[in-house]
């Protein structure tokens, strides 16, 4: 019996594990081959909306989804003979695992996950490896828009401000960045943990406008202090945050070198509300006034306080309307996306009940399965389905015609249709309800 197999029904062999794996049928390298998408429907469309609304919604959200797992695919098949160790050593420092657990027990939409990080001896010296969620296709924002071909052709290009035909990202997509990157540091901040790699480098785009802080934790063990004060190191995130929008509002990592300049680029190329929140984050204190008895004189005593990341998202609360109706124009590309995908299942059982029934040469000799009996109709719909050529005999491949078969089929309706066999010397009128009936009880 094959492995994992099952009972075939009486057609299978008893095979020992140990064997199939060793076995040259089982040795052969198969190649991946693009699909080709422009046979497939179109995503179905909720509405002809476009905008704000559609911020995270991809036009070829289909094909986007079938190269994520063409990519999953060909990871699985090169990760086959890698060295991986096969041993591995806890971390040294008890206190710097237990940062680990609590990043591996954070699950944050816009942070990659960490399932798990540990020191081996398998590559020949002391290395610490972190393990991430993999997500394919995915590129960083430094890649996506700043490490651009400045002589390339297109809307992205080129890609420092510097330049007069340069243009910024769109606001829409800048708010989105902005929104999540905030969501994931505030995530952080309530578990008591700092992020501490917040860089352009870091910040991974994994699809229309969606992205992820990845590397959460490795400072965490790289640069294990128990002396460092989490308020600091908290603050220190939000400076980041702050340099990250000069660095994605300029297109450019060095955008702060010439502080002046970055300033005007942002303000010409967007609106206040990111001006203001990006010079908030950049401030190292604001001053408050507190009056009372306690104060030192008859007049204020002023103070210096931190920022924080709650205050933060006070100033995000008007964005929020906006950014919640792309969330849902997204959910429901989404949800119709699926309900095109529901009868999937279906086809491909009724695909399956076909392939067992036609032309079985055990059943060769016996008249239900011969030329002659009643499961010639389905070999003759299996053709009509699969086979038709045009008027100079050439294939004709027409996924509209296959599908609309099959349902119909499915459904079992009275509609009739000519079935011809290969000589064109015999034909019949059927309807579907019959075809499904004559390969129901073949199946059966």
């Amino acid at each position: 019996m094959l492995p994992g197999s099952g009972d075939l029904g009486g057609y299978g062999v008893t095979t020992n594990p140990s064997e199939v794996a060793t076995d040259p049928y089982y040795q052969h390298s198969y190649t991946v081959r693009p699909l080709n998408h422009h046979l497939y429907d179109p995503a179905l469309k909720v509405s002809p909306s476009t905008g704000a609304d559609r911020v995270y919604t991809s036009d070829t959200l289909r094909e986007d989804l079938l190269k994520r797992s063409e990519t999953i695919w060909a990871a699985s098949f090169s990760s086959e003979g890698s060295n991986m160790p096969e041993s591995v050593n806890t971390l040294l420092h008890e206190a710097a695992f237990a940062a680990v657990e609590k990043w591996v027990r954070l699950s944050h939409p816009s942070i990659v996950k960490l399932k798990e990080a540990f020191t081996t001896k398998a590559f020949g010296d002391h290395s610490l490896v972190f393990v991430y969620d993999f997500h394919p296709g995915a590129q960083n924002l430094y890649s996506a828009h700043i490490a651009l071909d400045p002589l390339a052709s297109g809307p992205r290009a080129p890609w420092n401000l510097g330049h007069p035909n340069a243009k910024p990202i769109p606001e829409d997509t800048l708010w989105a960045y902005i929104i999540q990157v905030a969501g994931a540091i505030k995530a952080a901040h309530e578990q008591g943990m700092a992020l501490r790699l917040l860089d352009v480098s870091k910040v991974l785009l994994t699809g229309k406008n969606r992205v992820r802080l990845d590397c959460c934790s490795v400072l965490d063990i790289l640069s294990w202090n128990p002396t460092l004060s989490l308020e600091l190191l908290q603050q220190e995130d939000l400076i980041a945050f702050g340099k990250l929008i000069y660095v994605l509002g300029c297109r450019d990592v060095n955008a702060l070198d010439a502080a002046p300049k970055a300033i005007d680029t942002l303000m010409r190329s967007y609106s206040s509300a990111i001006n203001n929140l990006a010079y908030f984050l950049l401030s190292k204190s604001n001053k408050k006034k507190v009056r009372g008895a306690s104060s030192i004189q008859a007049g204020a005593l002023i103070y210096f306080v931190r920022q924080t990341i709650d205050e933060v998202w006070v100033k995000l609360a008007p964005r929020m309307a906006a950014e919640t109706a792309s969330l849902f124009s997204y959910a429901d590309t989404l949800e119709n996306q699926m309900m095109a995908e529901l009868e999937n299942a279906r086809l491909v059982r009724l695909l399956a009940k076909l392939g067992f029934v036609n032309e079985r040469p055990d059943f060769s000799r016996e008249q239900r399965w011969s030329e002659t009996g009643d499961r010639y109709i389905i070999k003759l719909f299996r053709d009509f389905v699969f086979h038709q050529v045009d008027e100079m005999g050439n294939p004709v491949m027409n996924m509209g015609h296959v599908l609309s078969c099959l349902n119909k089929l499915d459904a079992g309706i009275e509609e009739r249709i000519m079935l011809v066999s290969r000589d064109e010397q015999s034909c019949l009128v059927v309807s579907y309800k019959e075809i499904k009936s004559c390969l129901d009880s073949a199946f059966k």
